[in-house]
């Protein structure tokens, strides 16, 4: 019986993973940066510019969204650790999607490597 571990080393076999150092210049590169992430995730903080789908929904709202149906887009998936990324950038991939990557490390590599963060602040009430 294969873990969740397991596909998702199968993933990365199949996928290209940006290096946390080469993380700026692909989200500047990219038609479209999408944080996997649960939404509880992305509004305690996320990268800038990024479109919050999660992993769940992914194949459905790319199928639906006209402005992401294009195989020729180049998607940049990122996650908390990489995991949930490598495992979208795959099932991308498979839809035909023809440029896909994610970021290794995802959203903690990129915090812990002093990257901007996007964090919502809430509304003062004075």
């Amino acid at each position: 019986m294969k873990t969740a571990h397991d596909l998702v080393e199968k993933a990365k076999s199949h996928i290209q993973e940006v290096p946390i150092a080469d993380a700026g210049p692909a989200i500047q590169a990219a038609d479209v940066l999408i944080d996997v992430r649960e939404a509880d995730e992305y509004h305690e903080g996320h990268i800038d510019g990024a479109l919050n789908i999660p992993r769940g929904l992914l194949e459905f709202k790319l199928s639906n969204t006209p402005e992401l149906g294009s195989r020729d887009l180049s998607i940049l998936l990122y996650c908390k650790t990489s995991g949930r990324a490598a495992l979208a950038a795959a099932s991308l991939k498979e839809m035909g999607y023809l440029q896909v990557k994610s970021i290794g490390g995802g959203f903690d590599a990129w915090s812990e490597a002093g990257l901007p963060v996007v964090k919502p602040s809430l509304p003062s009430f004075e």
